[in-house]
Parts: structure tokens; sequence; C-alpha cells
């Protein structure tokens, strides 16, 4: 949520940084809250002032009582009693107002980084970096959704008789390399610094809502309905708000933490050729990363944690692209987001396997994860995430780019974690 103090005293630089994200609605919201907080900010003003008068002759009933004035102090206590009815129904119609602002403000998704490019749609979004070969593949190669059939390595037909479409069964060698994935990611994490969480699956409201997927993304939510509960999209969730209502040692940003977890995606609406088989499930597996900077470092630990998912995936010989996402294409919440894609040569399209996002205050303003500085004044730290990795595209481009004649090639990296180099 965007700070209220930052959009009174920059209300112009805001609605230029929401034009980059096409919010069509942002100059009439913003002219709403601030309307509704002047409004506020004048109330406040005659409560405090109401509430001083009521304190002092308050303090006048005690005194006028020991000088033996009763009649003029019972009187004095009337006006108190007065006073204080104007002070309910004032501090009622504040709790108003604020509920008011507040429901606008959640409208409103993160001002982007004037670093964002223009667009509106996923072919806008700016290629940045390029790595390596597409590789060739020999006649008759399949795509991965064969290729499990073939080696005996997932069921997705198991998967919809179990539980539905898009919860896919792995089996034998592909659970392994699902396992294996999952060790090598976390065993990259923590050598880097990244402090090992196994959250909860379910989520609170005050926790989707921490992170930004509430009120924007229910639709896309697993909702426990009996008791309330959210299943989660991603890691992010739950290991970010570890830091809801907390106050951190500037000392100790950045703070770096990484998950493995399952996660739940409706993805309501999803259809056609762009998610057969890995493409796009409702259950999959993801290793998260997470950061809590210091507001002056953030850019810079963006950089680096873009810099580590591509170090992972040079790792695993998979050609990669990086995106930087222009307005239209990026989430509620962040500010700047790289996206990290994989070359299916099967398919012959790339394909999105990790997300790396700065939102700058935007989640700890709602979580308020605050740091005291240098000079005890208390600030709002930057949180930033990322996938490190998302599994079912990385299976699907291993599978597919790595396949030959007589089996599909396990990377060397992976070798010690598979305990087979061949899928035959």
């Amino acid at each position: 949520m965007l700070q209220l103090n930052y959009i009174r005293e920059n209300k112009d630089e805001v609605l230029k940084r929401l034009s980059i994200k096409n919010f069509k609605d942002a100059e009439s919201i913003l002219n709403a809250v601030l309307e509704k907080d002047t409004a506020r900010r004048n109330m406040q003003k005659d409560s405090d002032n109401l509430k001083a008068e009521a304190n002092q002759i308050a303090k006048q009933v005690g005194e006028l009582m020991k000088a033996g004035k009763k009649e003029e102090a019972e009187h004095a206590k009337a006006k108190t009693g007065e006073l204080k009815l104007k002070e309910k129904k004032f501090d009622e119609q504040l709790k108003n107002l604020e509920d008011e602002i507040h429901s606008l403000l959640v409208q409103v998704p993160n001002a982007p980084s004037l670093k964002v490019p223009g667009g509106k749609t996923p072919e806008d979004n700016e290629v940045v970096f390029e790595h390596g070969v597409k590789p060739t593949l020999y006649a008759n190669a399949k795509p991965h959704w064969d290729l499990t059939t073939k080696y005996d390595l997932i069921d997705f037909e198991l998967g919809v008789k179990i539980a539905g479409a898009g919860f896919p069964v792995y089996k034998g060698k592909g659970a392994r390399l699902q396992r294996a994935l999952i060790n090598y990611f976390l065993d990259k994490a923590t050598a880097q610094g990244y402090l090992e969480i196994q959250p909860p699956i379910v989520v609170n409201e005050d926790s989707g809502y921490g992170t930004g997927q509430l009120p924007d993304k229910e639709g896309q939510m697993y909702h426990v309905g009996i008791d309330n509960l959210y299943l989660i999209p991603t890691a992010e969730v739950p290991v970010t708000n570890i830091y809801r209502d907390v106050i951190v040692k500037e000392n100790d940003l950045p703070i770096k933490n990484c998950a493995y977890t399952p996660c739940f995606r409706r993805e309501a609406g999803s259809y056609g050729k762009d998610v057969r088989g890995l493409n796009r499930l409702h259950q999959f597996d993801k290793v998260e990363i997470v950061q809590i900077a210091h507001p002056e470092k953030s850019y810079e630990i963006l950089e680096e944690m873009r810099e580590y998912v591509a170090g992972l995936l040079k790792e695993l010989e998979l050609p990669y692209r990086v995106l930087k996402l222009c307005g239209g294409d990026m989430s509620f919440a962040s500010a700047l987001t790289y996206d990290m894609e994989v070359w299916s040569a099967a398919q012959q399209r790339w394909l999105e396997v990790s997300s790396v996002s700065n939102f700058e205050a935007f989640q700890t303003n709602r979580l308020k994860c605050r740091f005291k500085d240098a000079n005890g004044k208390s600030q709002l730290a930057h949180s930033l995430n990322g996938s490190a990795l998302a599994l079912p595209r990385i299976v699907a481009a291993l599978l597919e780019n790595n396949q030959t004649e007589i089996g599909i090639k396990i990377p060397a990296v992976l070798v010690p974690y598979t305990g087979f180099d061949m899928i035959v």
C-alpha cells in the first residue's frame, strides 16, 4: 500500500509512475484520498482541542470541590460530560474516515519505478539479456508431456483421477528429479547466505493482505472456507509475513530467507496448448528467496538476486533470457520485476520460470515492517523476492532440451542429487 504522506507530498510523481501501469482511476482515487485525509486531519485537530478542553475542565472539578464551590463543580462536571459525548462522535467520524481512506488506498497498485518500460502486454516487455545456445533436437523429438509418458515420470491422468486437472503425480525418476532440484536450489540458496525457512502452506487473511494478494487476487487463491484460510500461491506470502509488525535492527539488513513449499493457484480461465503438461499447474513446487532490505540498497540487491537466479540457469545448462516487465504486465504490488525465461526446444518457445521483484515499501507499509535508523527514527524497510526456482517449466525444459535417441541426459550439476545421469 502506498504511503499517504508520500502521496500527499509527491502526488504528481505518483500519478506519473502509476500511468506506467496504465492505472486509469489513479487521479480520481488519489484526489478522493487527499480530500478525505484533509477532512480527517482537520477533524483530528478539532478532536484534540476538544479533549484538551475536557481535560482542563476535569482538573477544575477537583479544584472547585476543594474550594467548596459545589454548584460550580457540578456545572463543570456536566460540561465535561457534554464534551465527552462530542469526543465519542468525533472518534466515530474519524474511524469512518480512516476506513474510507484505507478502502481507497488498497485499490491503488504500487507505483512502478521510472525504470519500468511503458506498455500494456507481454509483447511490450524489454529483453535485457539472453544467454546460451538453443539446442537442435533429433528428428521426431517429443514435447515433455510425451516424454513423461514414455519414461513413466509423471502421470497427468492419475492426477485428474485423484484431484483434477493441474495436479500431476510424479513417479520414479520423475519424483527423484523433483526432489533433486528442490535440494539443489536450497543448497545453493543457503550457500549464498539465505536462511532456510519451512513455513505453513496456509495463511490467514492478514497475511494475504500483508503481501498484496488480498484484496487483489482472491479469485486465484484456494480458500479453505470453514477456517477462512488460503492455500499459499508462493512461499513469499508466509515468509515475508514473518516480519509483519516487527521492527528489525538496521545492522541486520538485509535479512535473507529461502523456503521450499508446494504452491497452489487456481489459474481460472486457463486453457489451450500453452497450459498443456507442466506449462501451467494448480499445484507445483518452488523454492523462493526473500529479502528485507534497506531502502537505499534495494535496487542493488534486486540486481544481485537477478544474477543469482541467472547463475542457477547457467549451471542447469539451460538457454535463458531476462525480461524487464512493462507496466501493463507487472503485478499489483511490484515496483520493478525481471522475468527469467528458459527455451523449450520441443515447444519452440520461451517458458517463464522466475520472477524477481522489488516491492519497495508497498508490502512493508501493509506489514508495518520497520527499522530504526542511526538517529533512532523508524523507517519502512523494502521487501524483495524471487523464484529460485519454480520447478514445472524447469523440468519441462530439462526433459525436452536434453532428450536424445537413447534417453534424457541429466545436467552434471544435478547428478549428485539424482544419483543417475540418464533417464532411459
